[in-house]
């Protein structure tokens, strides 16, 4: 029998992690078309509310169900406007990893939202669900990514040489692939040590709380 995760919110004092619903299809679309999540994921340009509304309504719950991953829409606490989204893939429940990615919409990016967000997921994976092993994969050029995973306690554990395609803009405003490298890191229970106090000394929240 398949495992899957659970379909739950989580709290941050700043954040709500939830499940995507049909309400996020137009922000969400329109985080997708920001120049740096096009420029560092493999999401079609440009995105559609469509693509967005496949998303909420189909690839999201069929993950889920089918036990290899979660999607979660992050949202401000206060306001409820969508800031971003997490991912749990490539799930393995009988070594109990699963590979974690993040998206910060352009208007709240520098808040230290991702790191908030990647890590309260971080910690309900490993102490609700008893994983064992969180993976990210960063393209070597995305060093916003990279500060991340290091804000949250991630090991580089080493480079998959070519492994990525990144796009660049044209001089005729298209979009032209680059190959380059992907840097593998990791997480286990123990890297948590410390590391919420850490944040939350610099950013001001607490974690987390889920339902």
């Amino acid at each position: 029998m398949t495992s899957t995760f659970p379909d739950i919110s989580i709290s941050t004092d700043r954040l709500v992690l939830r499940p995507l619903e049909e309400a996020d299809v137009p922000s969400l679309a329109d985080m997708m078309n920001d120049e740096l999540v096009a420029a560092w994921t493999a999401a079609p340009q440009p995105y559609t509310r469509a693509a967005a509304r496949t998303w909420v309504a189909e690839y999201a719950p069929t993950e889920r169900t089918a036990g290899r991953g979660v999607d979660f829409a992050v949202t401000e606490f206060l306001t409820q406007r969508l800031v971003g989204v997490v991912q749990l893939t490539n799930t393995d429940w009988r070594l109990r990893s699963t590979e974690l990615s993040y998206i910060v919409a352009s208007w709240a990016r520098g808040e230290g939202y991702a790191s908030e967000a990647a890590l309260a997921t971080a910690q309900w994976v490993f102490h609700d669900q008893k994983f064992e092993r969180l993976e990210l994969r960063t393209a070597a050029g995305n060093t916003a990514s990279q500060q991340v995973a290091q804000k949250i306690g991630c090991i580089s554990e080493g480079v998959l040489r070519n492994a990525w395609i990144a796009r660049s803009r044209t001089e005729d405003g298209g979009w032209a692939d680059i190959r380059t490298d992907l840097i593998v890191w990791s997480l286990l229970p123990e890297d948590l040590d410390g590391v919420p106090g850490r944040l939350a000394d610099a950013n001001g929240f607490t974690y987390p709380e889920w339902n």
